[in-house]
């Protein structure tokens, strides 16, 4: 059985809505101001906890703008920057963490990081995160991985690109280095993503794998990626933020605006909610509406000795009659009185 796991104030698991996480990235354009109101406008979308990233430029690349540190993939979001440009652009300075986090708080949202080096995660501890995220692009950073587990903290693994061994090895160091409440998360690492890579699927197939709670870390437009991956047994969403994709920023193009985070939220609690349980038969809820179904009726006056053909009995609504499947063991016999059109046929009515 897989546990339920908490952060913050909020139980996470498959016997509970999904934990939905606005991931702020570098869509605050560099202004503090933005990033608060980013926050607002997550709290208001009905969203679970926001998300940071806790890096500097230095601690991410080299300040090159030549061969591997610059981006000329003609395919990029991103083409055209230095790694070390992009980071310098997209980075939350780490004086702004306090004051975010501390508006998280205000609003009743739960508020963690992402660290992309060791020094991120003693800077985090010291503001008392009640989780950690490890990036895709980080989950084969062993090193970084034990770093983070041995805070003994939750801890949410995106899965891009990483083959099953490549997981098996940082579940390992994860467990063996102190993390006993592991989520992992099936991502895409393309941006935007696009649901034919998305290969859902894998939901499943990992929990019972790595025997841990999964959710997703979604790139792709819209929500109906993440309502399937909820059907799925998803416990976890996490979707990009930013106020207006027309503002701009490093992730705009594929982030969310606050009335389709605030759908996610109401469409993957929906999805969560209709999963239930192996229900045959009618539910509580249905059985008003037995009476709605097609039983056999008298549709002909008939007198007493009469015998019942198509002519005279008819299966029809309301369901107070015997089911239609006795038709043709009715019909033939006789009735053993008087009846009138719209008699409900029972086993007494005959001889």
């Amino acid at each position: 059985m897989i546990k339920d796991i908490q952060i913050g104030h909020r139980l996470i698991g498959r016997n509970h809505k999904p934990f939905i996480i606005a991931e702020m990235s570098g869509n605050h354009n560099q202004s503090l101001e933005r990033a608060l109101a980013i926050v607002e406008a997550a709290a208001q979308a009905g969203v679970d906890a926001v998300k940071l990233q806790t890096y500097t430029a230095d601690t991410m690349t080299l300040d090159m703008d030549e061969g591997d540190f610059f981006i000329d993939d003609p395919e990029n979001l991103w083409r055209g920057n230095s790694l070390y440009k992009l980071y310098q652009e997209a980075y939350t300075p780490w004086e702004w963490h306090k004051p975010i986090f501390q508006r998280c708080k205000e609003l009743g949202l739960i508020a963690f990081s992402t660290p992309f080096d060791e020094t991120a995660v003693e800077f985090l501890e010291e503001l008392n995160v009640p989780a950690y995220k490890i990036a895709s692009f980080e989950n084969t950073d062993l090193p970084l991985i034990r770093k983070v587990a041995a805070t003994g903290k939750p801890l949410m693994i995106s899965t891009g690109m990483a083959t099953a061994a490549e997981l098996d090895e940082t579940v390992r160091a994860a467990r063996e280095s102190g993390c006993h409440d592991l989520i992992l998360l099936k991502c895409t690492s393309t941006y935007p993503a696009t649901p034919e890579n998305s290969h859902l699927a894998t939901i499943p197939h990992m929990r019972e794998l790595f025997q841990c709670q999964v959710g997703l870390s979604d790139h792709t437009m819209g929500i109906g990626v993440s309502v399937a991956a909820v059907a799925l047994g998803a416990t976890v969403i996490e979707k990009h933020f930013t106020l207006s994709r027309a503002e701009g920023g490093v992730d705009a193009a594929f982030s969310m605006e606050p009335h389709e985070m605030a759908a996610l939220v109401t469409e993957t609690e929906r999805a969560w909610q209709s999963i239930g349980h192996v229900q045959y038969g009618p539910t509580d809820a249905e059985k008003a509406s037995l009476k709605h179904r097609r039983s056999l009726y008298i549709v002909r006056d008939m007198k007493a000795g009469e015998t019942l053909t198509k002519e005279n009995v008819r299966a029809i609504r309301p369901g107070n009659g015997l089911p239609p499947k006795y038709v043709d063991q009715l019909l033939g016999k006789t009735v053993k009185r008087d009846v009138k059109k719209g008699t409900p046929v029972t086993w007494d009515l005959l001889w």
